[in-house]
């Protein structure tokens, strides 16, 4: 999981303060102590660590707020801090019907495969999409955006011959024209010079993007705070995209420094999967490292893994109120395609702080191949109604002779069809902002003991 210690460190704050008696001074101090190294080893700027060791200070130490309003308090006070921290509120890119986005970034920012993510990302969603390619400068470049556009399974326009930039997009102009939404890659360099900016503002002029975004990695940590003020400046970047957030401590560094400079991060690279891209929303990033899940996260990633046929049918059935057998084994599937069953889990209410052996993980992984033989050994009445196998256990038996499989992963399919369900319940909770901290507290018990390997 992203941000790991820092994550445990949080959880275990609020733990120390859930079940403390009495908030003495050795207790804040320990749990304050505690959440400081872990901020540090993150990369954040001390002065903002000093200042959120201060505010837990002052209501642990105010003697007019009494007992369990104490406790309740502070838990708050550490969760909304560390979200301003990080950001604060969920900044979106509101896309028009038809639009351009424009890409920035220095050598090895992960650029090209940003955009390639976020085309996949995009065209699971609807979205008709082209990337353009014209980064003249780098050889490779244009091969590397080809290849990630096949991966994406997007179209892209790209000329391995032509030189200036202005020329490619004019003579693409009316091939791409046809598409709602053209992601332009561009020419990197070790540092923003003159001649990079000039030669942007020339793509920028000709292109006419709605957004421009800077991409930047997350392991140049308060460096970020540089190069987004920079760019900012010279470029008028709208916003920024973090890539290897899963891989460095100094993620944490590149999230505030953005915060900082008012650089919203739109989205964050989480993997090297072609599917490893979320939108970056700092109340369900702080939520998943409290223990607390990120249900609309796990939503937002299963609609990367399902075609858009299969979700048109999925939505049809949450509408009319009714999950089959079918349904929960592609999500399944799917959840199996999203990156492996650690990172579904982290995004789980009371799930995100379980570790599990990367064995169980892996014999999770091959039980979800198993659901397939059992659903094809179903009935068309049972897997429409997977209740009846409760009611009738003879059937169980029969399907897990005909399927090949034990009964032990038939109950366990039903396991999955009851937490599917329940959590699809939630959906409209979440769709009207109906699920506070204190929900999601609660469902996190409540999913800590059902979800078994």
């Amino acid at each position: 999981m992203v941000l790991d210690k820092l994550g445990n460190a949080l959880r275990k704050g609020v733990t120390k303060i859930s079940n403390a008696i009495f908030l003495d001074k050795k207790i804040v101090d320990g749990i304050i102590k505690d959440i400081q190294r872990a901020l540090i080893e993150a990369d954040v700027n001390v002065e903002l660590v000093f200042q959120l060791s201060q505010k837990i200070k002052k209501v642990a130490y105010d003697e007019n707020i009494k007992g369990i309003d104490k406790k309740e308090q502070l838990v708050k006070l550490i969760h909304d801090e560390i979200q301003n921290i990080l950001g604060g509120e969920k900044k979106e890119l509101k896309l028009p019907k038809k639009a351009k986005i424009l890409f920035l970034g220095l050598y090895g920012s992960g650029k090209t495969t940003t955009i390639s993510k976020l085309g996949f990302y995009y065209a699971k969603r609807g979205r008709k999409v082209a990337l353009l390619g014209l980064d003249t400068q780098r050889p490779a470049a244009m091969d590397q955006l080809e290849q990630m556009a096949k991966k994406a399974k997007v179209p892209a326009f790209i000329d391995k011959k032509e030189k200036s930039p202005e020329k490619i997009i004019k003579n693409y102009q009316k091939e791409l024209d046809k598409y709602d939404l053209v992601l332009v890659d561009t020419a990197g360099r070790d540092g923003l010079n003159k001649e990079l900016i000039s030669e942007i503002k020339s793509i920028s002029k000709a292109t006419k993007p709605d957004y421009t975004i800077l991409v930047m990695p997350a392991d140049i940590g308060q460096a970020a705070k540089t190069q987004a003020s920079e760019f900012q400046s010279a470029l008028n970047i709208d916003g920024v995209i973090i890539t290897r957030m899963d891989g460095t401590a100094k993620a944490g560094g590149a999230l505030t420094a953005c915060s900082e400079t008012n650089a919203p991060v739109f989205f964050i690279g989480v993997g090297e999967k072609i599917h490893d891209i979320e939108p970056f929303n700092p109340e369900s990033f702080i939520s998943r490292l409290l223990g607390m899940g990120d249900l609309q996260g796990l939503l937002e990633k299963v609609k990367s893994a399902t075609s858009e046929k299969q979700q048109k049918r999925i939505e049809k059935s949450l509408a009319e109120g009714k999950l089959t057998i079918n349904d929960v084994v592609e999500q399944t599937k799917a959840m199996g395609q999203m990156g492996g069953m650690d990172k579904m889990l982290s995004m789980v209410p009371g799930m995100s702080n379980k570790k599990i052996p990367k064995e169980q993980l892996k014999k999770q992984e091959e039980k979800i191949k198993h659901f397939e033989y059992i659903r094809d050994s179903m009935t068309p009445e049972e897997q429409e109604n997977p209740e009846l196998l409760e009611k009738q256990t003879s059937r169980i038996a029969r399907i897990a002779k005909g399927s090949g499989t034990t009964t032990t992963e038939i109950r366990d399919l039903l396991k999955q069809y009851k937490l599917l369900k329940e959590m699809v319940g939630m959906q409209d909770q979440l769709a009207s902002g109906k699920l506070d901290q204190k929900m999601l507290q609660k469902m996190a018990k409540k999913f800590k003991g059902k979800v078994k390997f």
